[in-house]
């Protein structure tokens, strides 16, 4: 029995559009409902994210290349986003860096801030919000989404946000990145952008090893994702005169290649909806879980009110998707 198929409401690159500074800075909490739902705030941040998620679709599919090279172009992202409009990857002293504006810095690079956020906006901005979209029309899987009129614009809205946007914070943050580093930025994003366009798309399709339950897929996830919070953000306030920042990001690094590995030596062709479901849920779980604890820190200078609310709908919508995944596995 096959269920009658309907034009849906909203399109696929418009959900991802929204989707992905959702999840990035919403549910991540980086910009809180009160920061995320204003005029200003909520303009520059789709433009950016939700344009950058669609033009990393699009190139990734247009190319004919699989989650590889996704995950290489959401690496260029991050360098576009953190390197270049927001520099964040060089300043000092921008807002959320903490210690990490001390602690690994050298040569004028946040070297373990880089890592972290190279590492966040490739999984958490790009691919995943990529991934679920994708989940929710898995007939448009492998199709481009946008015409090369839609293409066209969203890259030159894309362009302006990010140039804007340097010009914008280097006023309101008073740093200015240097020469040198818009080179070293627009360095990386061409380098990985190369890698991205030479990998080969059946590079995560190789495995033969028979794959696991949905569930174990979703907590080895959730634990990969915990151990990037704690490498990343727990060592580095608690043991930053023991621990090296050369010796913690390589941790920080071993942790997410090994686990990587891991994942890759599954068979993947054999795999099932909702085993790529779970391994997403699962590193979404652990946002989502704090979500609810950020809207108690009285810590943080900013205002978390709404938070719980924003992890009970994200709770709600992934449910929901789980439920769409069985209802068309079971009838399909």
């Amino acid at each position: 029995m096959k269920l009658k198929q309907h034009k849906p409401l909203l399109s696929p690159p418009l959900i991802l559009f929204f989707l992905s500074p959702a999840i990035g800075e919403l549910l991540s909490g980086s910009s809180p409902p009160i920061e995320f739902f204003t005029l200003f705030g909520f303009t520059i941040m789709t433009v950016l994210y939700g344009g950058g998620a669609v033009l990393c679709r699009e190139i990734k599919v247009r190319w004919s290349k699989g989650i590889g090279s996704l995950l290489l172009l959401g690496t260029a992202y991050a360098v576009l986003e953190e390197g270049l409009m927001v520099a964040s990857f060089y300043n000092p002293g921008w807002q959320d860096l903490g210690v990490l504006g001390v602690y690994g810095r050298w040569l004028g690079v946040n070297w373990v801030w880089l890592i972290e956020l190279t590492i966040y906006h490739a999984i958490i901005s790009i691919a995943i919000p990529v991934m679920l979209v994708e989940l929710i029309y898995p007939s448009q899987q492998g199709k481009p989404w946008l015409s090369k009129r839609w293409f066209n614009a969203v890259s030159i809205l894309f362009l302006i946000d990010i140039i804007g946007g340097l010009f914008l914070f280097s006023a309101f943050t008073g740093y200015k990145p240097t020469l040198s580093q818009i080179g070293f930025s627009l360095f990386l994003v061409g380098l990985f952008s190369f890698l991205s366009k030479k990998l080969d798309p059946n590079w995560a399709r190789r495995g033969n090893k028979k794959i696991k339950s949905p569930l174990f897929l979703f907590f080895t996830t959730f634990v990969c994702v915990l151990c990037n919070g704690f490498v990343f953000w727990v060592l580095p306030n608690q043991s930053a005169q023991f621990l090296h920042p050369i010796i913690l990001s390589i941790i920080g690094i071993l942790i997410n290649l090994i686990y990587l590995r891991y994942l890759i030596a599954f068979k993947w062709l054999e795999s099932t909806e909702i085993h790529r479901f779970s391994l997403l849920a699962g590193s979404l779980a652990v946002l989502i879980i704090l979500a609810f604890f950020q809207e108690l820190d009285k810590t943080r200078p900013d205002n978390t009110s709404g938070m719980a609310l924003v992890g009970f709908i994200s709770i709600i919508l992934l449910l929901l998707l789980r439920k769409k995944i069985k209802n068309r596995t079971k009838y399909g």
